[in-house]
């Protein structure tokens, strides 16, 4: 017997819908479907385990074994008790994988759907995957209903208090569409990653504007104020205009620190592409200069030789140079603390990696949802303090004495 919910039952159950209970409820539809989602899919571990399908001849012919009816089972999940019915075999072989047997807790079908659905799976690539994997067929509602669930989850992450002090803290923006009132639009959203004192990454929020500028910026930094942070010590940005003003208005202390990467990023947009990696190498010797003074006359000397023929990228360091020199009061290995952004790098590269099956998000909603949940898989790797941070924690408890809190 098929436990499938057909449309017309859903469409008869709506029917009387008068209130959320009578959908989410303890005896609604929702957990009506995982209940019969739990039986279809133990009744395909069996068929797996037997080796062929209900009512189908053993092929061999050899019948050794047979189902047997099946047997009653109630089980937690989500808080909520169910009864279901638990498939049986004539020789008691059969061990259940969804459900082991003396297993009372079931929380791992909606576990399972949120982690697809965080590794960047569409609705139907998640379909298709339970269906191979436990020969069930599962609704789009249940995937929207289960992964809907941790937006609550989200919000108080985003709200969280703060630390007071975080040494360093990468801004950085990523763009992703979606459709808002029947229009597609793209979608910045705002990414703030920190290193904690103990060295450890941590993503302090995520934040959506339309589009990326200085003016948003200092919405996102009025609120790691209001939640709790007093300082922070090196803030590494892009070129945004207005975005260094922002930064100052908040936090007046904070040294703010020219990422590297986008620098040499932007400067190569006004290269063609066969000088890009000879324009890529001289520009090395400027970020690369041991002194402020040694890299200021390797600037000039590259500007010298390429002026000529691509005079802006000069003047892209030149203009944000004030931006650029911090870096050159911190010897070599704490440099690369500073300035690589390997981490932040990462951060985008694992969202677009995840988001690129949707090349459109239904709503801002969606959009939010799976970036959390990706982000959740992301720092479960980050367990160990960054490449040489002793070092680069030394050196900021001299140089930031007084602004360090108090152990």
């Amino acid at each position: 017997m098929k436990h499938d919910i057909k449309d017309e039952l859903i469409d008869e159950l709506l029917s009387n819908y008068k209130n959320p209970e009578d959908l989410l409820g303890r005896d609604g539809i929702i957990n009506e479907l995982k209940k019969r989602l739990i039986e279809r899919a133990m009744a395909g571990e069996l068929t797996a385990q037997l080796g062929y399908q209900k009512h189908e001849k053993d092929p061999l012919n050899v019948r050794k074994n047979a189902r047997n009816g099946s047997s009653k089972k109630t089980i937690r999940s989500d808080d909520l008790e169910l009864e279901i019915s638990v498939p049986r075999d004539r020789k008691g072989e059969y061990e259940p994988i969804l459900i082991p047997k003396h297993e009372r807790r079931f929380d791992g079908f909606d576990d399972v759907i949120v982690s697809l659905y965080s590794r960047g799976l569409t609705v139907r690539d998640i379909q298709d995957h339970l269906k191979q994997l436990y020969h069930v067929e599962v609704s789009h509602t249940l995937i929207s209903t289960v992964t809907s669930e941790v937006i609550e989850e989200l919000k108080v992450w985003q709200n969280r208090p703060l630390e007071e002090v975080y040494p360093i803290v990468y801004f950085d923006a990523i763009v992703a569409k979606i459709r808002h009132d029947g229009k597609v639009s793209k979608r910045s959203i705002y990414l703030a990653l920190a290193i904690t004192l103990d060295g450890q990454k941590e993503v302090l929020g995520m934040w959506s504007d339309e589009t990326e500028g200085a003016k948003f910026w200092l919405h996102v930094l009025t609120e790691l104020k209001n939640r709790g942070v007093n300082d922070l010590l090196i803030c590494c940005v892009d070129g945004l205009n207005g975005f260094v003003q922002a930064i100052e208005t908040v936090f007046p202390l904070a040294k703010v620190q020219l990422c590297i990467v986008h620098l040499i990023r932007n400067s190569l947009k006004y290269v063609g592409w066969k000088e890009k990696k000879q324009i890529a190498a001289d520009l090395k010797s400027i970020y690369k200069a041991s002194t402020t003074q040694a890299a200021k006359e390797a600037l000039d000397q590259f500007a010298r030789v390429h002026d000529k023929q691509y005079p802006a990228v000069s003047q892209i360091w030149y203009r944000h140079w004030d931006n650029i020199i911090p870096l050159f009061d911190y010897p070599q290995e704490i440099r690369k603390v500073i300035y690589t952004t390997n981490a932040i790098e990462s951060l985008n590269s694992s969202f677009r990696k995840i988001s690129r099956n949707r090349n459109l998000f239904p709503s801002e909603d969606a959009l939010y949802r799976l970036f959390y949940l990706s982000l959740k898989n992301i720092s479960k790797k980050w367990t160990m303090p960054i490449q040489n941070w002793a070092q680069a924690l030394n050196r900021f408890t001299i140089e930031f004495a007084d602004r360090m809190p108090k152990q």
